[in-house]
């Protein structure tokens, strides 16, 4: 998926410094990724370590790594049977994302094609159907779920992220939807997904390797990817303004005037050996500030990456500026 601050190009560079730090052999380590997003880097540890722990505040974030690290599903040519009948479903025009983020209803909002909106309300009410009828069970309808929203940020109108829709339909964005199913690793392992405030889980979970990977910036995850929170929960709100924004979380992370104080108070309070911290050099945070914060509850160490960032240029569809930027991983061995 397209995601502001993706580790998916980092994620062997993280592997492979996280193993440089706590060993080679981590098969017996609980690994917690607090501020999971699409699940890349606990993706990347789930086969290595004894568990994971994959946490976010976004409820699609929830979906999308509730499949990914706990489905055990072992019939998928069932799962591709359930695949195949929402392809083939006719499609409903009373649905909500259909009249509130597609032009054809009249909402002058245009995050998908007409077709493909009704076919995603489609979908997710059929989803919910079965769910209530008893047709499918909770972990096929975490897989269903998921695979509609990645198959639907395939074919929206956006410059990656949703705060705003494009004026016409791009080329992506007039393809057909077709969707696709999500992939899941029937691997039989202990993982576990939260959908909570991480300042909050802190409390309630323990392990050995922390990693830390939230908001650099002043921008909100809940308004940035709102269209794929309003699929996954499916519940009737006001859309409010031109790009029909929810109420939505705010996140002390994305403030200037908290976000130190919730940093240090996630770090006292973590009970883990390991705690690294992606954050990079145009953060809220500086680089000093948080070794301030860090080097108070251990040895601290620092380690940098640079390498190529792509910005999603809002005058153009999809096309992109590379922009060097610097990773830093902040190390603290806790004591």
């Amino acid at each position: 998926m397209h995601y502001i601050g993706s580790k998916y190009k980092l994620s062997s560079w993280l592997y492979s410094e996280i193993q440089d730090v706590v060993g080679k052999d981590i098969s017996h380590k609980i690994f917690c990724d607090m501020f999971a997003g699409t699940g890349v880097v606990g993706q990347t540890f789930k086969e290595s370590v004894a568990s994971v722990i994959a946490n976010d505040l976004e409820y699609y974030s929830y979906i999308i790594n509730k499949n990914a690290l706990e489905n055990n599903l072992t019939c998928k040519q069932k799962c591709s049977t359930y695949i195949d009948t929402l392809n083939t479903l006719p499609l409903r025009d009373d649905g909500f994302i259909y009249n509130h983020y597609c032009l054809g209803s009249g909402s002058q909002r245009q995050y998908f094609s007409d077709t493909n909106g009704k076919k995603i309300d489609t979908a997710r009410m059929q989803i919910e159907q079965w769910l209530k009828e008893g047709e499918i069970e909770e972990s096929l309808y975490f897989f269903l779920l998921a695979s509609l929203l990645e198959s639907a940020d395939k074919v929206a109108n956006t410059t990656s992220v949703y705060g705003a829709f494009l004026k016409h339909l791009k080329k992506t964005a007039q393809q057909e939807l077709v969707i696709e199913g999500a992939y899941f690793s029937n691997k039989e392992k202990t993982h576990k997904v939260y959908n909570k405030d991480a300042n909050e889980l802190i409390y309630e979970i323990e392990g050995d390797i922390l990693y830390l990977d939230p908001p650099y910036k002043h921008r909100q995850y809940s308004a940035n990817y709102h269209i794929l929170n309003t699929i996954s929960r499916y519940e009737p709100f006001q859309p409010q303004g031109k790009t029909g924004l929810p109420l939505y979380n705010r996140s002390q992370y994305c403030d200037k005037n908290s976000v130190v104080e919730s940093f240090e108070e996630l770090i006292a309070n973590a009970r883990f050996e390991y705690i690294f911290l992606s954050y990079n050099n145009e953060g809220l945070m500086s680089k000093e500030e948080v070794q301030k914060v860090m080097q108070k509850y251990g040895k601290y160490t620092l380690r940098t990456k640079e390498y190529q960032r792509f910005k999603a240029d809002n005058n153009k569809n999809r096309n992109h500026k590379a922009d060097k930027t610097y990773e830093y991983l902040h190390v603290l061995e806790k004591q």
